[in-house]
């Protein structure tokens, strides 16, 4: 029978047995990985970084047998909704030329940072919420939350950027043409840390992509999941989502597949 059915004496007696193959063994113990990493990713992950996840943890398989055991699991990244933008470009006061112009490979951290505006909803009223990330490493240097939406928000956030680097830098420092980052205030803060300031072209998403692509990650991973009944909770949530998961887990293809701070701290030791 063993030679008809092509299999061994050893694995047929396992079957009699009711026993699992070692095939089947490995199968389950890596299922329970892939399960892990997929959910501390908040379901974002695909089989592509929860491959790259396992190899960082010293983990070695084939790339083809993890996607097969998520496809028969039905274990998928989520899909990002799309994002809608919050700022109010039509204001009379001064615009900056797109000097980024979607340049958003960056070989130094500081060169560039890049940001945006956007708000979640609390029992209590809306909260807005401003980041300012290094396109470097994706880094998020700086962010701010109020429940207004004003010039403060953004150069709050600014200042935390220049306090987590501890010394005046002066990036490139794009965003959409809000009236919050053409504010006099906010164009004077620029000028006193000497950083040049780019904006979007008028109703372009795309040249802000990867600002805008944190807070659709955001949204999907944290907001949507959520509802917050104090703004202090969705403070302290967001707060979580940024500082522990974000910039220290969560990796990224276009940093080599690490998180910003891992990424960073590798830059620093091959310096």
């Amino acid at each position: 029978m063993c030679r008809v059915l092509e299999v061994s004496v050893s694995g047929y007696y396992q079957w009699r047995k009711g026993l699992k193959s070692k095939r089947q063994q490995e199968n389950e113990q890596l299922l329970r990985k892939i399960e892990s990493i997929h959910q501390q990713s908040c379901k974002q992950y695909g089989s592509a970084k929860v491959y790259r996840q396992l190899r960082q943890d010293g983990e070695v398989y084939n790339h083809k047998r993890v996607e097969r055991l998520m496809r028969e699991n039905q274990l998928k990244a989520k899909r990002n909704k799309k994002f809608k933008a919050t700022t109010n470009s039509e204001h009379q006061q001064p615009v900056a030329e797109n000097l980024l112009n979607r340049e958003f490979r960056v070989s130094q951290a500081d060169k560039v940072w890049v940001s945006d505006i956007t708000y979640v909803w609390t029992d209590e009223g809306w909260l807005y919420v401003a980041i300012f990330m290094d396109l470097f490493s994706r880094l998020v240097v700086g962010w701010s939350m109020s429940e207004r939406m004003t010039s403060e928000l953004v150069k709050s956030a600014f200042e935390m950027g220049q306090q987590r680097r501890g010394t005046r830098v002066s990036p490139l420092v794009h965003s959409d043409r809000g009236s919050q980052y053409a504010s006099a205030a906010f164009r004077e803060q620029l000028s006193s840390y000497q950083c040049e300031q780019s904006m979007s072209r008028k109703g372009n998403c795309w040249d802000n992509a990867v600002a805008e692509s944190f807070f659709s990650a955001l949204k999907l991973e944290l907001v949507y999941q959520k509802s917050f009944k104090q703004r202090q909770e969705a403070r302290d949530q967001i707060f979580e989502y940024i500082e522990v998961f974000y910039n220290r887990r969560r990796i990224h293809s276009a940093v080599g597949y690490r998180s910003p701070a891992e990424y960073e701290e590798k830059f620093k030791e091959a310096a």
